[in-house]
């Protein structure tokens, strides 16, 4: 997938937090310690360094959810993050995304922490962000 690609399904994906730009996912696909895991209709990118990974998003598109391709990018980031010798994996997830936060709790993630107010809306109205870890 090209980044402009990636951008746009990012952008159809998320308004909170806002979608991330065809730079911003070229720099990540230049960057040696990110892996981009992709499908058809969606992607998933990670961080792997000194033995963690970070997860940094997953993204569906919007007319294909719930068919089980987040859960299948999920589990492709948690091999790929293990083969990189992570031993941890985290996240961060919007407080008012259900079904993200469902997803990472059905595939065993625990809930770590709160940063409040920590996603801008357009709006301005801010988002808490759960914190999420997982023991690979």
């Amino acid at each position: 997938m090209t980044p402009a690609l990636l951008a746009r399904l990012h952008a159809a994906s998320f308004t909170t937090p806002r979608p991330w730009s065809e730079s911003e996912l070229a720099g990540f696909l230049a960057d040696p310690l990110c892996d981009l895991i992709a499908l058809d209709d969606g992607f998933a990118l990670i961080r792997t360094i000194a033995g963690e990974a970070e997860l940094l998003t997953i993204a569906v598109d919007p007319t294909l959810r719930r068919r089980g391709l987040g859960r299948t990018l999920l589990d492709a980031a948690l091999v790929r993050a293990r083969a990189r010798g992570a031993e941890a994996i985290f996240l961060e997830v919007a407080a008012d995304n259900v079904a993200a936060i469902a997803l990472y709790e059905a595939a065993g993630f625990q809930r770590s922490g709160t940063r409040p107010g920590y996603y801008r809306q357009a709006d301005g109205f801010r988002t808490d962000a759960l914190t999420m870890a997982l023991s690979l």
